[in-house]
């Protein structure tokens, strides 16, 4: 029977062929049919679970194609699939189909999807061309994806005065931490379910999640929604990533955190060298110690060499003698590498520095040390390093915000982003206030209003009343500008990487100049 059909094709295929018709004879050599036929009957067999009749449409299958398909809806408890095939493209003896698929999760819930059927001639047949992603695209990278349970918020957190937050407002992944370690509080939290893949180097991707209706029981964060919007807004076109965090001296609660330095939450954990913005810390431990007063004649060189390494102002330039209050107004780093070096006994600058926050668990709902500096034992150009806020000086955007609100205060304190009850219940006992000397607080206000007066965030075109300190720090071939300070009840530092211009440490018009213009847009929002 099989001899006779064949004579009778290979009959047809000559007749045909005679009378010049080979696209006919092309089509009907490839058994398989189009590739819409075969995409077709691949996707009706994937619907009704036909994995061997799957598996003969596929070029080349892997060995465990068909244990692949069954350990996927074993883990996932798929327990139907409905797919719709979108438009076919074909460019030769190649095709792709777009398709859409919803996956029924047992007692979850429904998992929409997207992928793509590729096809190609193969033995003169049209053929499936398998890969992982065409289950799923999130299996592209490889890995076996499994239902992972997941902790789900047991209130809807909202702004201080019971507002949602701001659109694209750079808070969220901090509010979705401290709704996950309120609900790990909690006494028996809700749960949801993830699907998640390991990929092969170890990393957990989340391709879907199932949870229950969010919760009615609101509670407020300390997030004002105007100071918020205000932070989120002053960073919006910007190229570059960045962050604002604002804070309430009196009380240490953050008013807003606006992060676009990336996926972590960079602003409270990132640590990066501040630059002469640290200069604030260093003048504190000079005034502490006696050693310096605001109106104190000091050099400012163009280059300061303590044994084997050199410090440099901006643009080397030698300002000669000034006042202190002058050459912290203007980052003469040259200055205060030069005056810690001879000043600063073992580890005062050290002891300073963990009086304005250093060294603390810092970040609310997080046991993360959000500033460090390694204590200085007989070296001198670490010292000088390290006082203009380079060498072993890593802070973050929180960490310098709190900086600048002890001096406008008088007093360093924890932050917070909730009540003080549900701060302590998610993230135990705080470091305790620190009280600053009144002489020393006195001076850094004189001081860092000069910055903004006569100083380097002079023509930063800065709102009445604001008291700060620039600072840029070279990170590799990057630059990193600061701006950190305050004005009324309000404390801020804004974090701008990657800045335009400016020498290392030296908190000039150049770097500089990308994070005050950033403070300037919010200030004048509020």
């Amino acid at each position: 029977m099989r001899r006779r059909a064949l004579i009778v094709l290979l009959t047809v295929v000559v007749l045909l062929a005679a009378a010049g018709v080979t696209t006919v004879v092309l089509e009907i050599t490839r058994v398989g049919g189009t590739p819409e036929d075969v995409a077709r009957r691949y996707l009706e067999a994937w619907e009704n679970g036909r994995t061997t009749v799957m598996r003969d449409l596929v070029a080349a299958p892997p060995s465990d194609f068909i244990a692949r398909h069954e350990r996927f809806d074993a883990a996932l408890r798929i327990e139907s699939i409905d797919l719709t095939a979108g438009k076919l493209t074909r460019k030769g003896e190649t095709a792709e189909l777009a398709f859409t698929g919803v996956r029924t999760v047992g007692g979850l819930g429904e998992w929409r999807f997207a992928s793509t059927l590729h096809l190609a001639v193969r033995d003169r047949e049209w053929k499936v061309l398998w890969k992982p992603a065409t289950l799923h695209p999130g299996l592209g990278a490889g890995g076996e994806p499994r239902l992972a349970e997941i902790t789900v918020p047991t209130v809807t957190l909202t702004t201080r005065d019971r507002k949602d937050f701001p659109k694209n407002s750079g808070a969220e992944k901090y509010v979705e931490e401290l709704n996950r370690r309120i609900a790990e509080a909690a006494d028996d939290p809700p749960t949801g379910w993830a699907i998640e893949v390991t990929d092969p180097g170890g990393g957990v991707r989340r391709l879907a999640e199932f949870r229950p209706p969010p919760p009615k029981r609101r509670a407020r964060t300390t997030i004002d929604w105007f100071t918020q919007a205000a932070a989120a807004r002053a960073l919006d076109g910007m190229n570059t990533p960045a962050a604002i965090v604002a804070v309430r001296p009196s009380t240490g609660e953050v008013l807003a955190v606006a992060d676009r330095l990336g996926d972590a939450r960079n602003a409270f954990l990132g640590l990066y060298p501040p630059g002469s913005a640290f200069e604030v810390v260093t003048a504190a431990a000079l005034l502490s110690a006696g050693k310096v007063t605001a109106g104190a004649s000091a050099a400012c060189p163009a280059r300061y060499i303590p044994r084997a390494r050199t410090f440099t102002n901006a643009d080397r330039r030698d300002r000669g003698t000034v006042t202190f209050r002058q050459a912290f107004a203007h980052s003469c780093d040259t200055t205060f590498a030069r005056l810690a070096v001879d000043n600063l006994g073992e580890g005062e600058l050290w002891t300073q520095a963990s009086r304005m926050g250093f060294g603390a668990r810092l970040a609310p709902g997080t046991e993360a040390t959000t500033c460090t500096l390694r204590r200085v034992r007989n070296d001198r150009d670490q010292l000088g390093a390290d006082a203009t806020g380079q060498g072993s000086v890593r802070a973050s955007p929180l960490c310098m915000a709190l900086v600048a609100a002890a001096v406008q205060n008088g007093t360093w304190r924890p932050p917070r982003l909730m009540s003080a009850r549900v701060t302590r219940r998610i993230q135990g006992s705080p470091r305790p206030a620190m009280r600053l000397p009144e002489p020393t607080v006195a001076a850094l206000r004189e001081m860092m209003s000069a910055v903004v007066t006569e100083g380097t965030a002079a023509s930063a075109g800065l709102p009445s009343g604001t008291a700060g300190k620039t600072g840029t720090a070279r990170v590799g071939g990057r630059t990193h500008a600061w701006f950190v300070g305050y004005r009324g009840d309000l404390a801020f530092c804004a974090l701008v990487e990657s800045g335009t211009g400016g020498t290392a440490g030296a908190g000039g018009t150049g770097g500089a100049a990308d994070a005050t213009s950033v403070v300037a847009r919010f200030l004048k929002a509020l």
